[in-house]
This record gives structure tokens, sequence and C-alpha cells, in this order.
């Protein structure tokens, strides 16, 4: 009886640590997709597999958001006047917001976001939504594009997005390299000590 229960013990012990593996190699492995292109807040077109050779800070957000993510983009933007006094934001950084609300979150409503948050419009903190001629294909992309990162979300039907809390870090070439939480818990001081180890 003894021994059935230290196999058991065994057995359920090997499955968390292959489980918890699981989703470490999964996250470690992460990359965004080659055929992801949106649209700017300046209604360019932005091919991520195109971008810059920078280490990218990405966070998912809608602007009708009451309290998680305005919370993230008001600490990320005190993070890049921390990275900006050491010359890293722009130069060896760049933040990268998507909505998972392009219906709503037009071009247009993504530059009074930026205004709202005094985000300069230097193509240093890229915000992308859809192209409204191809929203359906774009949506689609956005989902695509969450879904590397297992970042979830739905709009349960009263237009308030019930979603994931994390923000990712990506590599020059646009693999996962950390994720760190949304709000509250967003630690800049953590985020920034990474950044930093990484550049």
């Amino acid at each position: 009886m003894k021994k059935i229960y230290i196999i058991s013990t065994l057995i359920v012990i090997i499955g968390i640590a292959a489980g918890i593996s699981f989703f470490i190699i999964r996250d470690m492995t992460a990359k965004i997709p080659d055929n992801i292109t949106l649209v700017t807040a300046n209604d360019e077109v932005y091919d991520l597999a195109e971008s810059e050779k920078k280490l990218k800070l990405v966070e998912f957000i809608y602007t009708h958001c009451p309290d998680i993510c305005p919370t993230t983009t008001q600490r990320m933007n005190m993070l890049k006047s921390d990275l900006e006094k050491k010359g890293a934001y722009g130069d060896k950084v760049q933040f990268v917001t998507v909505t998972i609300d392009p219906y709503r979150d037009t071009t247009e409503v993504l530059r009074k976001y930026m205004n709202t948050f005094d985000i300069e419009n230097d193509g240093n903190w890229i915000l992308l939504t859809a192209d409204p001629d191809n929203l359906k294909q774009d949506q689609y992309e956005i989902q695509e594009l969450a879904n590397t990162f297992q970042f979830q979300y739905r709009d349960p039907g009263d237009g308030f997005f019930v979603h994931s809390t994390f923000v990712y870090l990506l590599d020059e070439n646009n693999k996962f390299i950390k994720k760190f939480p949304m709000g509250e818990d967003f630690d800049k001081k953590d985020v920034f000590n990474k950044i930093m180890k990484e550049i």
C-alpha cells in the first residue's frame, strides 16, 4: 500500500513538472508570426516582421478600459522616462501598444489616447489597430498576435473586455523574453532592470 502512495505521488510530481516545463518552453519559444501587418495611429502600415531590431515592450489594451489598461500605459510612460535617462528608449527599446478593440479604437481614437497620456508621436511608442478597409482580416491578425503570447480576451457583450493581464518583453528578433503583470502590479523598476540587463 505504501508503494502505491509513493508511486502515485511520484506520478503527480512528474506530471506537474512536465506541465510547468511545457508552459516555460512554450513562452520561451514564442515569436511574433511573420504575417502580422497592422496600422499605426498615424495611418501608416506597420509590418511587425520588418520592424526595427530593438527590444520591444508590448501591451494589449482597449481605450474604453476603465482601470487596468490606462494604469499600465501610465506606468509604462514612467518607465519610458527612466529609460530615456539611460539613453535606451528609442535607441535600443521601443514600446508597442496593440488594441484588442479595433472596431472602436480607430487611428483617431489612438491619437487621442496618446495625447491623454502625453505619449510623444516620435515613432518610439507605436500604437496599432486595424485597417478599417481590412477590419475582419486585421482583427484576426490581432487575435493571432495575442495568441502567440497566450494573451486571452473576449467581449462579454457590454463593451468591457475580459482579458489577460500581462505585458511582454521581446528581443530584437521579436522573440519572447519575459512577461510582466499589468495594472497596479506593473513594477517599473523590475521591468527597467530586465530591459537594461538585455541591452
